[in-house]
């Protein structure tokens, strides 16, 4: 695109010197100077790029230009419509369930033997808290799981997406309207995912991930996703 298009002056100079990735930027009486731009109004531009992540301010480190992510764009969305009840979080889970499915393969035919064993051990550690006593819901590693088994996407759109999924997911409250009979069931399905990918049976591995979707309607959740 043309940069000339890019809204505000702030946001179009760090596209303009994506050399500063990771290192300390400029003033703002420094990057105003070179913009002709006011300090105060780059103030206000750079609360908006900090707001996006696209930068970091640290006392006695300064301002720091950030790897572009995609979630800090898409949480703060997500979560004003669950809370004024204008979208669901439901609704937002439908979009993570089709990018799963439709990026299945290209993101397990990546999955190192490393990626596997951690799968397992995530399992693992899963029906531990579930057998335990007392027993402990394994969101953490309900959210690991999913996450791994799509790490390797060179795409930080849907990255973006998937993080902001759990991090929506966590503040829907939505384990406390699940019993235990209901987890028991979602990490079994789990488990064979994780099996069939061992097998590297990609196939299978989409056959029960589909099935696993089913299972979140049948949590009469309120229209707002639980909010």
């Amino acid at each position: 695109m043309q940069l000339a298009k890019l809204k505000p002056d702030f946001l179009r100079y760090l596209a303009e010197h994506p050399a500063t990735n990771g290192q300390t930027l400029p003033t703002l009486a420094d990057i105003g100077a070179e913009l002709g731009v006011s300090v105060g109004k780059l103030r206000e531009q750079l609360e908006l790029a900090r707001h996006l992540g696209f930068i970091s301010i640290r006392p006695r480190v300064g301002m720091k230009r950030e790897p572009f992510d995609f979630m800090p764009a898409v949480l703060p969305s997500l979560l004003y419509s669950m809370a004024t009840g204008e979208a669901s979080f439901l609704q937002f889970s439908e979009l993570r369930q089709t990018l799963e499915a439709s990026l299945w393969f290209q993101a397990v035919t990546q999955l190192t033997s490393a990626d596997k064993e951690r799968l397992r051990t995530i399992v693992a550690r899963a029906w531990s808290k579930l057998k335990g006593d007392p027993v402990h819901v394994p969101n953490q590693e309900h959210r690991e799981l999913h996450l791994t088994i799509f790490a390797h996407l060179d795409n930080p759109f849907v990255q973006g997406i998937l993080n902001a999924y759990w991090e929506a997911y966590e503040a829907s409250e939505l384990t406390r309207l699940a019993d235990y009979a209901y987890w028991l069931q979602v990490w079994k399905h789990h488990e064979q995912i994780v099996e069939a990918l061992c097998r590297n049976d990609f196939d299978e591995g989409l056959r029960i991930l589909t099935a696993h979707f089913k299972l979140l309607p049948t949590l009469s959740l309120p229209a707002n996703g639980g909010q």
